[in-house]
């Protein structure tokens, strides 16, 4: 089967979401808003034709993923969850943007994930 820029956008975004729930943890907190995004763009940024939306998205989770980060160890409990879920939320709109708004550019197209041009949505 073969996978689709569709198919890598919700594998990135299922890692975000994985390492935001395990924060704190296996990764430090200096790094948690790269790791975060590294997955997209890795395996999906360089693919897409370039939209302000989607961008805007991106600095969206890394700015909550600095939030996340940035969270005093001895906060309270709550304080911690409504960061993760910050996260979580920006990371929902940053997929969902990349699935509405995308488009395959030719470096995609040349890589079999569809036609220059076509939505990434398309390719579901």
């Amino acid at each position: 089967m073969e996978t689709s820029l569709s198919d890598l956008m919700r594998r990135a975004g299922a890692e975000g979401r994985r390492l935001a729930a395990t924060f704190p943890g296996g990764v430090d907190k200096d790094e948690l808003p790269w790791r975060v995004i590294a997955l997209f763009d890795a395996e999906v940024r360089g693919h897409l034709e370039r939209d302000r939306r989607i961008e805007d998205e991106r600095d969206n989770v890394l700015i909550a993923a600095v939030g996340l980060a940035e969270t005093p160890s001895d906060a309270a409990p709550e304080e911690t969850e409504r960061a993760r879920r910050r996260l979580v939320r920006a990371i929902d709109y940053w997929e969902e943007s990349v699935l509405r708004f995308g488009l395959v550019n030719r470096a995609a197209a040349r890589r079999g994930y569809g036609t220059a041009g076509d939505p990434v949505s398309a390719q579901a």
